[in-house]
Order: C-alpha cells, then sequence, then structure tokens
C-alpha cells in the first residue's frame, strides 16, 4: 500500500475496525481521484454513499491541496456518517446524513458523482442523472453482473445499466474491470 494516499490507508483502517467490507475498492478510488483532480475551479463533487469514507477519502486525494471546489458525501446512516466526520477532512468537504433520493432534487448541480448507495443507483438513477452539470461525469460500481446470486440484484443491475447506456443525455462506457465501473458524461445541454 506505499503508493496508496495515507488519508485512503487511513479510512481503510476505519472501515476494517468497524467491519465494514463494502468500501470502494482501489480501481474503482484511483479512478475517482483522476476524474477529482480534472474538476474545474468552482467546481463540486457529489458522493452517494459515503460508507466508512474510503470514497471520499479517494477523490479528496486527487483534489490534492485544492480549496476551489466542494464535495458533499451523504450517508444514510447516522453511524456510519458519524465515523466518517472522524477523519481530518479539508473544510470543503462535507459529510451529511440524509436519503439520496429525498436530498437529490434540492442540491444542484454537480461536476462529478459517484453514485455508491442504493439511493441514486439502484432506485432514483434519474435523479442523480438530473444532477449532473452539462459535461458532468458520473461513475457507478458494482456493475458486473457475476458478483450477485440472486435474480433480483442481477435484474436490478440489469436495469442500472441498459438505463445509463439508453439514457439520451449520458455517453456511456461499460468497464468490465474490478466490481464493474460504468462512467458516463452527461452531453452539454
Amino acid at each position: 500500500m506505499s503508493d496508496v494516499p495515507d488519508i485512503v490507508v487511513e479510512a481503510l483502517k476505519s472501515a476494517e475496525a468497524r467491519g465494514f467490507a463494502l468500501s470502494c475498492e482501489e480501481m474503482v478510488g484511483r479512478l475517482l481521484a483522476t476524474l477529482a483532480s480534472a474538476v474545474p475551479s468552482g467546481g463540486r463533487v457529489l458522493e452517494l454513499g459515503t460508507g466508512a469514507g474510503v470514497g471520499a477519502a479517494w477523490l479528496v486525494s486527487g483534489l490534492g491541496q485544492r480549496s476551489d471546489v466542494t464535495v458533499l458525501t451523504l450517508e444514510r446512516d447516522p453511524e456510519l456518517a458519524a465515523a466518517a466526520r472522524e477523519f481530518a477532512w479539508p473544510d470543503w468537504l462535507e459529510v451529511r446524513v440524509a436519503d439520496a433520493e429525498k436530498e437529490l432534487p434540492r442540491l444542484g448541480r454537480f461536476d462529478l458523482v459517484f453514485a455508491d448507495a442504493e439511493g441514486g443507483k439502484w432506485s432514483g438513477l434519474d435523479l442523480t442523472v438530473s444532477a449532473l452539470q452539462p459535461s458532468g461525469i458520473l461513475v457507478v460500481d458494482d456493475m458486473d453482473l457475476s458478483r450477485y446470486q440472486s435474480a433480483e440484484h442481477r435484474a436490478s443491475v440489469t436495469r442500472v445499466r441498459d438505463a445509463i447506456l439508453s439514457d439520451p443525455r449520458l455517453v456511456a462506457a461499460d468497464l468490465p474491470v474490478g466490481s464493474g465501473i460504468m462512467v458516463a458524461a452527461r452531453r452539454r445541454d
């Protein structure tokens, strides 16, 4: 882990200590850091599903010392959000306890969205796409059908993948790596 940013290592240790096994995997994290580094000045980043803070840590590592971008991460579980707040986040990152589907219509638009929670990905995906700025980037993970045994979960993944690939507002790539990653850009209006 020598090339993994310190803040990510700290978040991974916290997740492990709490028995939280659903953290953002390294491949997705590196992609998030790369995309975050390109967010324009004054930009906004949204993470749906803070979990133990690993995804947020990758986003922060990509932004480095920039203070011209804000990051909002939503977590429905108050205990997980409280644990994530324990980190020494930059003051431009906010961890908020919220249901993504209820909150999304009030949040405005974002340059980068990482949808890693039930709300905003498995349900309410249209709200997430609507929250993208023109030219905004959407990252959705856990799209590899082989990860799921139940027919219900497989149907949900297929529905999300099809929705992203067929949405006329998006140009999307289905990347069959890791947990299965989809990356989409919102077309300019």
